[in-house]
């Protein structure tokens, strides 16, 4: 008999991407939700939710570019709603530490009536290697807002692992798991490991909120500039500047440290000039 397939919202992305990966790996059927797949599905339309969701057993839920993105939060409501009517067993909201919108996104899914768990989350430690920082940082420099602030940034990996044991194992329904490294750092303190893993010399800038739009949208929609500066304003602000135990309570084993990430990103290119 074959199992039923688990949906993957948000599949290409740097957590749905990796947990596709994990998923596959061990023979499990993923059904990948974004807008080229096979059964297309799109946040902006809600014709393509059941669609995808139908037949399916669990779903990692992931929202781009961010639950604080307006409009985001009565979307996840809505949308399980739809996973109700489909059967869906379980879902698994991916949410971010310390910001309201993402808070109020819990919510949604906690009244929904859906089997569920939160995995809620530090700052990624892949948007050095893998988004909008990578260039600044091939030219030598992390330009960020916030002063000393400190986060207990996480490896995008430690995520996918929890994820993937809440999608496959018992034991993990109704839980929140607040998950982050295993140590405070600062954005400086950043930048020396990165100088450090890397072989050249990376300097923290502190900039301005208002440069840090400037940035990201030089480099990206205008739209994802907005959400990411909310959030930055919103966040470094040291409300997060503690170390949780959400990966140590999923997994039984702690998160990974941020120099093993940047050891392991340098030694795949990831900041080659030519990659």
């Amino acid at each position: 008999m074959q199992t039923p397939p688990i949906l993957v919202v948000g599949s290409t992305g740097k957590t749905g991407s990796r947990v596709t990966a994990r998923l596959e790996a061990v023979k499990i059927d993923v059904r990948h939700g974004h807008r080229r797949a096979d059964v297309p599905f799109d946040w902006e339309d809600n014709s393509t939710w059941a669609p995808v969701l139908e037949g399916a057993s669990k779903a990692y839920v992931t929202y781009f570019p961010d639950l604080a993105f307006p409009g985001a939060v009565e979307k996840v409501a809505a949308f399980c709603e739809v996973a109700k009517t489909t059967g869906l067993d379980h879902l698994v909201l991916l949410s971010g530490r310390g910001e309201h919108h993402a808070r109020l996104g819990e919510e949604a899914v906690r009244a929904s009536g859906l089997s569920y768990t939160l995995v809620r989350s530090a700052w990624f430690a892949q948007n050095f290697s893998e988004g909008y920082l990578r260039d600044p940082i091939l030219e030598g420099v992390l330009p960020m807002p916030g002063g000393m602030v400190e986060e207990p940034i996480i490896d995008v990996d430690d995520i996918a692992d929890v994820v993937v044991a809440a999608l496959t194992e018992d034991g993990h329904m109704g839980q929140l798991y607040e998950v982050t490294g295993p140590r405070l750092l600062s954005f400086a303190d950043m930048a020396a490991a990165l100088s450090s893993g890397i072989g050249r010399p990376v300097q923290h800038v502190p900039i301005s909120f208002e440069d840090f739009h400037a940035n990201i949208a030089a480099a990206g929609r205008e739209f994802v500039a907005d959400v990411f500066t909310a959030i930055a304003r919103e966040t470094l602000d040291g409300r997060n500047a503690q170390v949780c135990d959400g990966v140590e309570r999923a997994l039984g084993r702690p998160p990974r440290d941020f120099a093993n990430y940047v050891a392991k990103a340098a030694a795949s290119g990831a900041w080659s000039k030519a990659a």
